[in-house]
Parts: C-alpha cells; structure tokens; sequence
C-alpha cells in the first residue's frame, strides 16, 4: 500500500511511517505539515490511503478530505485525532473518512487499523474490476472511436500518477503538435525546437519565447522525474504491478528507474537522470498508434 501522511506534529509522522515500515504494511510515499500543502502532492501522487490529523493550522483534516473529494481523488481517508467529539467523529464519518487512529499514537492500533484499511481497499478494487469487466461487454469500438487524442496522452499520464503535475500540459501540448505534423514520427525534431514551438504560442518577441522554453524544458524534466520516482514506489511495493513493468523499462532509462527504488528503499535524496527525448518519442509513438 502507498500512504501519505499528513500532521502538523513531526514526531506524529515519524512514528506513523516507522510503524508502516517495521511492520511491512507499505510505503510512505509522501508527506505534509498541513492540509494546503498536502493537497497537490496528493493529486500528483494519488496514494492508496492518507492519513490525515483533524486539527492543522492553514486547512485542518475535514476541509483537505472535502476539496480532495471535490478534485476526484478516491484513495482511503484515515482521521487521527486526539478529540474525542461526537459531533466531529460524526462529520468525519459524513465526509468519507473510513477508520480513526487516536492520539497519543498506538503502536498496535495503528497496525490493527491499518491492515483492516487494506482489506477493505483490496475489496473494493475486487469490486471495481468485477464491475469493469462486466461493462467491458458493451461495444468497445464505438467508446473507442470517441476518444480524442488528449484523452489518450492523459491516461497514459494518470497511469504514471502525473496527470496533476505542471508540466503535464506541456508534454500533451508537444504530442499534439507532432500529430499535426506527421513527418515527424521517427525521428523527432531537437528538443529545442519542439519547446520553441510551444513557446510561440503564447509569447511574441524572441526574448520571452527563450525564456518560456527554458521554463517549458524544466517542467517537462520535473514532471517526467515525478513519473520516475512514481513507477520506482510502484516497484517497491509490488515489482509485478502492470504499469510498473509496462512503463518502466518502455519510457525511460530502466537502470535510473532501479536507482530510485534503491533510494527511496535507503531514504535518500531522489536523483536519477532524466531523458526526456526517449520519453516524448515513446508517448508520441504509443498516441499515433491508439489514434490510428
């Protein structure tokens, strides 16, 4: 299971991801101090359950759960807390919120809480596969004729968990534009050039078009680093997982891809290098095939 963890209380966290980690329930793939930072990386991340404190300076547990909701996030909400009110427990329950974790923190109510989390989400994904499957007896050729090709770039980059990142846009503004240029399809225009393209259109004078293609470039390096670190979390906790074998060693270097689990296995800063070239090849390559 993937966790994120949210408290403004740091020795709250630490002690939640030792418990996650001695006890083999999972990886903490992420962290927040409050609800308004937690909120991106969340929809960025999209990990399998959030543990999240009711009472936090800036945005407190109730309200991060209700504009997650809000955004169409559907991971699991656990609640810590040490008030115990009614009238609260009671509203959490409303707003989604499966199990509470009472605080101070206990080490076997924790492990007890979580593992029952887990079972409940393994049923529910049983569930939803058994409904996909059924739907997937009505004609598939007319849903998928309807798809445009954004729609498809957009999957493809929710299956790697970065459909929220900034420089999402960027990279299906670059897919398009190939597609409209179909010379284009092997090999690809200089880098440089595809972002120049996309600078112009928004910006005019040759001074602004450099710099918003110097901006476009980091974007798109941040973005596809964020698939990376993603799809290595994916590896740690389950090395047969689908997107991790079909994506990994697909779209990017897969030794980087090994790099990352192990340092994210040792706690240490994510580093890996980025190729960006092989990444827009692959994904205009897959697009012009689904399209076509």
């Amino acid at each position: 299971m993937r966790y994120f963890i949210v408290d403004d209380d740091r020795a709250s966290r630490m002690m939640l991801s030792q418990i996650i980690e001695e006890n083999q329930l999972g990886t903490v793939i992420g962290e927040a101090q409050n609800g308004q930072d937690a909120i991106p990386q969340i929809l960025a991340i999209q990990p399998d359950i959030v543990l999240i404190d009711l009472l936090m300076p800036k945005l407190d547990g109730i309200a991060t759960i209700e504009r997650l909701h809000e955004q169409q996030f559907t991971g699991i909400f656990i609640m810590i807390s040490q008030v115990v009110n009614k009238e609260m427990v009671a509203e959490s329950y409303e707003k989604g919120i499966e199990f509470f974790i009472h605080k101070p923190i206990n080490k076997v109510e924790v492990e007890k809480v979580l593992r029952k989390t887990e079972e409940q989400y393994r049923l529910k994904n049983s569930i939803l596969a058994i409904r996909q499957s059924l739907s997937s007896i009505e004609p598939l050729n007319m849903a998928q004729s309807q798809k445009t090709s954004r729609d498809h770039i957009q999957a493809i980059l929710n299956d790697m968990g970065i459909v929220g990142e900034v420089g999402s846009e960027d990279i299906t503004q670059i897919i398009e534009l190939l597609l409209i240029d179909k010379q284009h399809i092997a090999p690809l225009p200089p880098l440089k050039e595809m972002y120049e393209r996309l600078a112009e259109l928004t910006k005019t004078t040759p001074e602004d078009i450099a710099k918003e293609s110097k901006a476009i470039e980091q974007r798109v390096r941040r973005t596809i680093l964020a698939a990376m670190i993603n799809l290595a979390n994916l590896g740690i906790v389950d090395y047969t997982n689908s997107e991790f074998e079909y994506y990994s060693p697909r779209y990017f270097d897969f030794t980087e891809i090994r790099l990352l689990m192990r340092q994210i296995e040792k706690n240490e800063p994510r580093k890996a290098k980025v190729n960006i070239k092989k990444f827009i090849q692959v994904l205009f390559s897959d697009i012009n095939s689904k399209i076509n």
